[in-house]
């Protein structure tokens, strides 16, 4: 039965999902613009406003770009589900809140938390960079996705600026399309830069 109920909520997502190819000059929250050379596709759901935006190449469950631009102190970086059915025993997930004065270690937590919500996270390393023009770090991680036993491999980028989150992280299934769909990724990320 459970089965049965989480098919349907996915075809029912599915359904209510739209999917735009993006390409050439993409602004992001109208706060961070990127050059994208290959196209990417922009996935949209009629039901959730998330304060990312999602792009992929094969299709979510395989891979998926998310880019956060000028998240404001306070904010969460992924919006509340509505829960209709919940299993028993199940927990609620979390939802990280961005706040200015975060230290490096505790802005790769928040996108632990979000990235737990799906299973185990593992954070492999950590090391500062330059993101959208600004200090940063850049994050790397595995993920023992609970739904499927697949397991990902992921890499983030996050910088504050001017008491705003900018970051962006790019995860798939590490044997065959992280290799072959990473340097796509890193191209895009090159490209970011903070408006205004």
């Amino acid at each position: 039965m459970k089965t049965l109920v989480s098919l349907l909520l996915a075809l029912l997502l599915t359904a209510c999902m739209t999917i735009a190819r993006v390409e050439g000059e993409q602004v992001v929250n109208g706060k961070m613009q990127v050059q994208v050379s290959a196209a990417w596709n922009k996935v949209n759901s009629a039901w959730d406003r998330e304060p990312y935006d999602m792009w992929t190449q094969e299709g979510v469950p395989l891979d998926h770009l998310r880019l956060w631009a000028g998240v404001p102190s306070g904010a969460t970086l992924v919006t509340k589900p509505t829960v209709w059915f919940r299993s028993p025993g199940e927990r609620d997930p979390r939802f990280p809140t961005f706040e200015a004065a975060l230290p490096a270690d505790k802005l790769v937590s928040l996108f632990e938390a979000i990235y737990a919500n799906e299973g185990v996270v593992n954070i492999t390393r950590v090391e500062p960079t330059v993101f959208a023009g600004a200090k940063g770090v850049r994050f790397e991680f595995t993920l023992a996705r609970r739904a499927d036993d697949v397991i990902l491999k992921g890499v983030g980028w996050v910088a504050v600026h001017k008491g705003e989150m900018y970051a962006a992280t790019f995860a798939a299934p590490r044997m065959s399309f992280y290799p072959r769909l990473l340097p796509m990724a890193e191209a895009v990320i090159r490209t970011a830069k903070i408006r205004g």
